[in-house]
């Protein structure tokens, strides 16, 4: 099954209410003759509500709690974010596993709360350097999407991102065939978890740019892109959008 490729544009703890909606405004004005690829915009929380978006284009939160209410300070709930129009929720990044410390145990309370609300998780997975030279990739992804999905009973709603660790931030890009092993992996574990689960989106994100993005929507079981940096500048992310557009027109 053909899928759209969805790009998801993870802002992280950059720009201001203002700055993202001019950027949004900027961004999907370049776009307006988009029809293969979904653009998901994810800016910080502050950002939500603002952020006035139709499909192909949609809003995603960077976090949220699992619970509804109570004394969480400085957390942010399911229902707080479906207030704002926001369709998609990223968790379990790795930089909310690493500096944060959040474990499979939490992040599988917010798969279940936020597609209990009826928002579609974007559930983060990959593994560290330390990892890979130990050899421990498909251990660690196994580990991951076992107990991130568990008590989850259909992937109908659920994304999935695939984030070599060492790769984020650094400049460096996993290798097409590092990627297409780990996407192979990721497909494998979630096929035995959920037989005939191949029309799930799972998204490589790990220093994308306009010069791979081309390349790496080619690779066998990527389904678009989780990019960071790279979606801070209209230039650069339209550049993205567009490369992955047409190798989409192409392969109609």
């Amino acid at each position: 099954m053909k899928l759209i490729p969805m790009i998801v544009g993870n802002w992280k703890l950059n720009k201001t209410p203002t700055a993202g909606s001019s950027f949004v405004e900027k961004t999907t004005n370049l776009l307006l003759e988009m029809k293969n690829v979904s653009v998901i915009f994810a800016p910080p929380f502050t950002g939500l509500f603002d952020l006035n978006v139709e499909p192909p284009f949609y809003s995603a939160a960077q976090n949220c709690h699992w619970e509804e209410n109570g004394a969480f300070t400085g957390e942010i709930s399911v229902s707080m974010i479906q207030d704002c129009g926001t369709s998609f929720v990223i968790l379990g990044h790795s930089e909310r596993r690493h500096i944060f410390g959040e474990t499979n145990e939490w992040i599988n309370r917010k798969v279940k709360a936020v597609l209990a609300g009826n928002l579609k998780p974007i559930l983060c997975v990959g593994e560290s350097l330390e990892q890979r030279d130990a050899g421990q990739t498909e251990l660690v992804l196994k580990s991951q999407l076992e107990e991130g999905l568990n008590g989850v009973n259909s992937l109908q709603n659920v994304v999935i991102a695939y984030e070599p660790v060492w790769a984020i931030g650094t400049g460096v890009t996993a290798s097409l065939e590092q990627v297409e092993s780990a996407h192979h992996s990721v497909r494998k574990i979630l096929d035995d978890l959920y037989p005939n689960s191949d029309d799930i989106h799972v998204l490589y994100g790990g220093s994308v740019n306009s010069g791979n993005a081309e390349s790496l929507i080619q690779v066998s079981g990527v389904n678009g892109f989780l990019i960071g940096g790279a979606s801070l500048d209209v230039t650069t992310f339209t550049s993205i959008i567009n490369n992955v557009e047409n190798f989409q027109m192409r392969t109609l």
